[in-house]
């Protein structure tokens, strides 16, 4: 994952988890990958241990990592298909909703929006 700033819109520890679910979501970490360790986190990205800990925490909890005593955070076992059926049950609200909206506010019909969908404006 690329060294990237954090922001002041969310905590830190939600941007690390949200970091970690878009890696394993873009197939950048696969089911059964060793994730880095809190300190490993903390020391690349320069923020408090408990940081990454609360992030870490957060994942284990949704079932997204798992760890092996000794051995650290791995990515669990149909953690990306976990990911894409959350995403699918809320897209069209998220993400298509105020587009739509948008769309009508501008007249633009839904025919309109499928023929550019297809291509075929």
């Amino acid at each position: 994952m690329p060294l990237e700033p954090f922001d002041d819109r969310s905590p830190i520890y939600q941007q690390i988890a949200d970091r970690i679910r878009a890696a394993i979501l873009a197939g950048e970490l696969e089911e059964g990958d060793q994730v880095m360790s809190t300190t490993q986190y903390a020391t690349t990205h320069r923020i408090n241990p408990a940081t990454a800990a609360k992030a870490m925490a957060q994942l284990v909890d949704e079932g997204l990592l798992h760890k092996r005593r000794g051995l650290g955070m791995f990515v669990s076992p149909g953690a990306r298909e976990a990911l894409r059926e959350q995403g699918r049950a809320t897209f069209f609200t998220r993400a298509l909703d105020p587009v739509l909206a948008e769309a009508a506010a501008l007249g633009i019909s839904t025919d309109q929006i499928i023929s550019h969908i297809r291509g075929t404006r």
